[in-house]
């Protein structure tokens, strides 16, 4: 991931002020025909004018703890390996999180919870996840969410989600010969990502299946079996209110990702912890 400047004049920020403006940071992605290539276009993105001004801002002001820390303070890219079989799907960066470290789910409460699952069941190298040069690897597993922008309250708008799609269909086609498994991450990610499934080109049953925790939808492929279903399976976000009030233990998450994982063929280890 590139973190070089980009036009910023402001120390405690990574080019959070560059990049590309409004919608021509889209333009058109059937192009890219490399995940690499597709998260520096990501980073570059300026395309929706109240993410940007509150992504700049918090990496202006930043959190006390921080305050000596140079923000990301741009659109996050999706993390991990091109082939992987199993996709996470989030919601968007914390503002403190992702926003300052420029990885998904770094450097906040709930990536402790996802990363520390992910290495319990053996598809992470480390159970932390604190800073983008850490180490962490992940193993057949990727990371991504349908807003890559930290909004404000956490809270982004239905025309911002709708803005941001195009990225989320473009990485989800990048995937599609590997991709086996999704894990979904709350409500607002399920109905961000059944359209994308479906302009990425899998076949989305009629009524949308709601989302519910342990929920589990086929997705047919549109030109047939032999490019590949896949999976999808609903948990309730990660979020701080859901773990601290246990409506999502580490042993559900690890339940879901061992499910989703076996479906994608890959490998978990039991967890005795």
């Amino acid at each position: 991931m590139d973190s070089s400047p980009a036009g910023s004049s402001d120390p405690g920020i990574v080019g959070g002020l560059g990049g590309l403006g409004g919608l021509d940071a889209l333009g058109d992605l059937g192009d890219l025909d490399a995940l690499t290539d597709l998260d520096a276009r990501i980073a570059g993105c300026r395309a929706c004018p109240r993410l940007v001004a509150w992504r700049e801002e918090v990496a202006r002001t930043r959190r006390a703890a921080f305050a000596g820390q140079t923000y990301w303070g741009r659109p996050v890219p999706g993390y991990g390996p091109a082939d992987a079989s199993l996709l996470i799907v989030g919601l968007a960066p914390a503002a403190h999180g992702g926003n300052r470290t420029g990885r998904m789910f770094t450097g906040d409460r709930s990536g402790d919870v996802l990363y520390a699952a992910l290495h319990d069941v053996g598809l992470a190298s480390r159970g932390t996840s604190v800073s983008a040069d850490d180490g962490l690897e992940l193993y057949g597993v990727r990371v991504t969410s349908p807003v890559h922008c930290a909004p404000p309250a956490n809270k982004p708008t239905l025309g911002e989600r709708d803005t941001c799609r195009p990225w989320l269909v473009r990485e989800l086609e990048l995937l599609r010969p590997t991709l086996r498994a999704v894990v979904v991450l709350g409500a607002f990610g399920w109905q961000a990502a059944l359209p994308a499934f479906a302009a990425a080109g899998w076949t989305v049953p009629r009524p949308r299946p709601v989302f519910a925790h342990g929920a589990r939808v086929s997705l047919g492929a549109q030109d047939g079996p032999a490019t590949g279903s896949v999976e999808l399976f609903g948990c309730f976000h990660v979020s701080q209110r859901n773990t601290f009030t246990g409506r999502l233990t580490p042993a559900m998450l690890r339940a879901v990702l061992r499910t989703a994982a076996g479906t994608a063929g890959l490998t978990t280890r039991p967890y005795d912890g």
